[in-house]
């Protein structure tokens, strides 16, 4: 099964993707969560670090390569074997997230961005089973990422038209792909308690999330999903 939950920084994308591999491990499957463009893979983390930390002013479309360059090898080398052995990858983001940024927000045609994509990734990585959006008002989302105390990167830094047309994007988007577009303001227990439903998870009883500190949210201890 692979499911995607995409979304603004600071909307909790990662939290929710924590929280969901606990409960999948719980019940005997292998999971992996992918932290795009990043992930646990060394070469996939240099093409971020280029994108995002080293203060390059790459052209939006080398933005949306490198990005492209980094999924393919993060489903090669993680995602598509796990799948092929009957596990759950969770994705926080996916190409998804290139539209909004690189689309709505730099200026690359929408539609090379979805025609280049399709033309090098695998169909299953375009056509996730299930595709979450998190949405929360800018204020709400701004305030997270000061208290999560980590390193400012390119896409947070830029001005705040920047960051209005790609949140605004995210419910176009939802649209366009016919994605779940879930309103992230409410409670942790609240958002993954509609995740779970969407997809069909009966089992809302207690989770616990150990150290996840993640690039969303700081969330440890007990959460109860209600």
């Amino acid at each position: 099964m692979y499911i995607v939950i995409e979304g603004q920084d600071g909307t909790g994308k990662s939290t929710q993707a924590e929280l969901l591999k606990k409960y999948y491990e719980d019940q005997g499957k292998e999971v992996v969560v992918i932290e795009e463009p990043d992930g646990d893979l060394p070469q996939a983390h240099d093409l971020h670090d280029m994108i995002l930390t080293r203060g390059y002013k790459l052209e939006p479309l080398t933005n949306f390569l490198l990005f492209t360059a980094s999924r393919l090898e993060l489903w090669r080398k993680i995602a598509e074997p796990l799948l092929k052995r009957g596990g759950v990858v969770i994705s926080a983001r996916n190409y998804w997230s290139s539209i909004a940024y690189q689309g709505y927000g730099e200026g690359v045609s929408r539609s090379r961005i979805i025609k280049i994509t399709k033309d090098i990734m695998p169909e299953k990585y375009c056509h996730p089973d299930y595709g979450f959006i998190l949405t929360v008002p800018d204020e709400v989302r701004l305030a997270r990422q000061k208290n999560r105390g980590k390193a400012t990167e390119t896409f947070e830094a830029k001005a705040d038209d920047f960051q209005q047309r790609v949140n605004g994007a995210y419910p176009k988007i939802a649209k366009d792909f016919n994605l779940t577009l879930i309103d992230a303001s409410g409670t942790i227990e609240e958002i993954q308690a509609e995740i779970r439903q969407h997809l069909g998870i009966q089992d809302l009883s207690t989770v616990i999330l150990k150290d996840a500190a993640s690039d969303d949210d700081s969330v440890v201890g007990e959460l109860r999903v209600v």
